[in-house]
């Protein structure tokens, strides 16, 4: 905790996408923090009226932009010493529908990100990514999948004696709550409709709540050396549990069977069978995805971690289910009911 805070004192912070579910709750904890400044960058105008007067806190500063824009980013990232990358296209099934969209903002987005950064010389640059980017099977998969490709190899950019960013990314699975996801879809289902539409009951997903995606993050920035992919050990849950424990909360609903949405898989992994060569654990719950040419030298560069112990896909099918008790818990103490 100390290290983390020392790495955030006195520090202008940017984040793109500031104004999504994760932008906000990073933007409240950073709060919390000794930093300087926070610039909140992303293209919803009333987004960010309804963000400035729920915090009305005089170190945040509001960016109309979009990562398309490049001109624009230079801009707003002059001075700034820490970069949260968060901004993206997310919904599957729009991405689907829009790939040519989905490419613009998450992969030639990020690219803007990043050679900005370098231009401005930003201090650390942090991407946002997803258990979908690993081995994908849809279009927003394989999108974030380039983005943390990005993040690793821009690395190959970066001159010591003149300049001082390092680039990295995070990846885990769904937040809690987050839009879009499963949990707050079933819920408004319920609510509204008095069903619930379900493709597989044993179907599982990978689960994080809000505080940990935030923790997980900020305890990183004093970790990372460039080039890391950080995936934190993750518990998931089976559809068929959360189904019960919503009809528990809410009351029983009618279930309906579809089909499963393009794109869609049974089981999510964080990281796949290929990944584990180059993958080192600790004891502190992290793992890391270090670039091949470089995992020779990883264990030196972080002590405490070893090789992984796992020697096929570190899949939500192969983890630790929560509890359906603790589930029903997570979900009560989420807000979102």
């Amino acid at each position: 905790m100390l290290k983390r805070m020392n790495v955030l004192r006195g520090k202008k912070i940017l984040i793109t996408g500031g104004t999504g579910s994760l932008g906000t709750a990073l933007t409240k904890r950073l709060l919390k923090e000794d930093v300087d400044v926070i610039r909140i960058f992303s293209r919803n105008e009333n987004k960010q009226v309804m963000m400035q007067e729920q915090f009305s806190d005089s170190r945040l500063r509001f960016f109309i932009g979009d990562v398309r824009d490049r001109e624009r980013l230079q801009r707003a990232l002059q001075d700034v010493d820490i970069l949260f990358h968060a901004a993206a296209l997310k919904h599957v099934p729009v991405i689907e529908y829009n790939p040519f969209e989905a490419i613009k903002t998450n992969v030639i987005g990020t690219q803007n990100v990043l050679e900005a950064s370098l231009d401005q010389d930003v201090g650390i640059v942090v991407g946002i990514g997803t258990d979908k980017a690993v081995s994908p099977l849809n279009t927003y998969g394989a999108t974030k999948l380039i983005m943390e490709k990005l993040f690793v190899t821009v690395n190959n950019y970066v001159n010591p004696k003149h300049n001082r960013t390092r680039f990295y990314a995070v990846r885990y699975g769904n937040v809690v709550g987050s839009s879009g996801s499963v949990i707050p879809k079933f819920i408004e289902q319920i609510k509204k409709y008095n069903k619930i539409t379900i493709t597989d009951p044993k179907m599982t997903r990978f689960s994080i709540t809000m505080d940990e995606a935030l923790d997980f993050i900020l305890n990183t920035l004093a970790k990372a050396k460039g080039g890391e992919v950080f995936v934190p050990k993750m518990r998931a849950y089976r559809i068929d549990v959360l189904k019960e424990v919503l009809f528990e909360l809410l009351g029983k609903a009618k279930v309906q069977k579809i089909p499963i949405r393009p794109g869609e898989k049974i089981h999510e992994a964080l990281i796949n069978h290929d990944e584990v060569r180059y993958t080192l654990e600790s004891k502190e719950d992290y793992m890391i995805v270090g670039p091949l040419e470089k995992i020779s030298k990883l264990p030196h560069r972080f002590k405490n971690y070893h090789r992984a112990s796992f020697d096929s896909e570190y899949s939500s099918n192969k983890v630790q289910l929560i509890p359906k008790n603790e589930l029903k818990e997570i979900i009560k103490t989420s807000s979102l009911l």
